[in-house]
């Protein structure tokens, strides 16, 4: 198969790879929102989703298919669907905002590597090993965010033209905060390469425990850095507790209020697409990619008690790798999930609060550290450099817990008491005529 690959022309090649990412991540969305509905439903304790769909046969024996046909019938229902589309509309920007929120999806998840870089995973993934990986994933994500601004734009309806708006500003609010959280990454890796920062996460933990992987999720800057990111990558896909351009309660569905049928579809795909390639991505810069467990198992197949254990999991580690991807893509989405049924929607200026005043400022002490720490182990040891790094934690904390409590002094948005209406006064009598 190998021999087969490398003898196709590159442009069948390049044709074969894009392919085998781009069909299986339209495949994988059905199966997404099937996921979410019957998550939800043990959540919240709705029987629904989790038995509709059951069919019964002659013979009275029932055939479960918990919930399978909702997805099915949802995308019927879609297709079939009468396309309204309003008169006075900007009809270009108006069709081409769908395609827009659903490209980043596509060229993001490209770059993303789902298996080792040798052997048959090396000429099928990544689709393109770019060279700037963290700035390409930076640029392309927040393009994201035309495809509401054009949509609720062009639809020619405040709301839409509200929820478009909320977009852009919550783009600001968060968007800094995400890419110092990844410069910290690359700053320890030395690489912009997704590829590279998954070498990097290989080598020993801490630079002192050879047999285990220094995934950046199990060192202190790294697991910081994986919740800013967490929350930031939640912000990028609109969903809740982030879900303000879309918020059904305030603006009925923002942006996309005036689409329908596939043009609506087409948005729902690009959220589902979007959430499953940010958790690759985070899997791959926090959680050791398509690697199965923290452990180095080239380094355990020389030791003489575990060798041949090692060489078997090396060897399954290594076909195994798309599925373990795949694994903790879904992880992540289970995390997307959960906060849907257990947050609730923030209000806009606690988001804008949220991300200039708490995650912006720690993202930025934690690169500081990061910084620190690489200094002081190449002038003096490992040791040392865990060290100053740690007492670097300690006294930005300080700093960062004084700054809170001097913003604090007066806050921004004043209590608001409820004032009731005092009672409107008796009329009196008047004097002169007794009335």
């Amino acid at each position: 198969m190998q021999e087969w690959l490398e003898g196709l022309h590159p442009a069948i090649l390049a044709l074969i790879k894009v392919l085998l990412f781009v069909v299986p991540l339209l495949m994988l969305v059905p199966g997404l929102i099937w996921w979410e509905r019957r998550l939800l439903s043990w959540m919240q304790d709705r029987i629904g989703p989790n038995r509709t769909g059951t069919i019964t046969l002659k013979s009275g024996k029932k055939i479960k298919l918990f919930g399978l046909l909702q997805p099915i019938a949802d995308g019927i229902k879609l297709f079939f669907k009468e396309d309204v589309t309003p008169n006075s509309i900007d009809r270009l920007i108006y069709f081409l905002a769908p395609a827009i929120a659903l490209f980043p999806a596509f060229a993001l998840g490209g770059t993303v590597p789902l298996g080792p870089s040798y052997g048959i995973y090396g000429l099928l993934t990544p689709i393109a090993n770019v060279d700037i990986g963290v700035l390409y994933f930076l640029a392309i994500s927040s393009l994201g965010v035309y495809g509401v601004v054009l949509g609720g734009y062009a639809s020619n309806n405040k709301y839409s033209l509200m929820g478009g708006l909320r977009g852009s500003a919550q783009l600001i609010s968060y968007e800094l905060a995400m890419g110092v959280s990844l410069a910290c990454i690359v700053m320890a890796s030395g690489s912009l390469r997704l590829t590279d920062i998954l070498k990097t996460q290989e080598q020993a933990l801490w630079g002192a425990v050879p047999w285990l992987q220094n995934w950046f999720i199990f060192t202190p800057f790294g697991l910081l850095s994986a919740v800013i990111f967490g929350i930031c990558m939640v912000a990028e896909t609109n969903r809740v507790p982030f879900d303000l351009p879309e918020a059904e309660n305030e603006i009925i569905a923002g942006y996309h209020t005036e689409y329908s049928s596939m043009k609506f579809a087409v948005y729902f795909m690009g959220e589902y697409a979007a959430m499953f390639v940010f958790s690759g991505i985070f899997a791959t810069v926090f959680v050791g990619g398509y690697n199965l467990l923290p452990i180095n198992w080239e380094y355990l197949m020389d030791s003489q008690w575990v060798g041949q254990f090692a060489t078997l999991m090396h060897n399954l580690q290594y076909w195994l790798a798309p599925l373990v991807f795949l694994f903790k893509c879904a992880v992540g989405i289970t995390f997307y999930i959960w906060f849907r049924a257990t947050l609730p929607r923030l209000r806009y200026d606690q988001l804008m609060s949220l991300g200039w005043k708490n995650l912006l400022p720690t993202a930025v002490l934690n690169f500081i550290v990061v910084a620190i720490w690489i200094l002081v182990t190449k002038i003096h040891s490992t040791l040392m450099g865990i060290v100053a790094g740690a007492l670097a934690y300690v006294l930005l904390y300080f700093l960062f817990k004084s700054f809170l409590g001097a913003t604090r002094d007066k806050p921004i948005l004043q209590k608001r008491t409820l004032d009731y209406m005092p009672e409107p006064p008796k009329p009196q009598s008047n004097p002169v005529t007794g009335a």
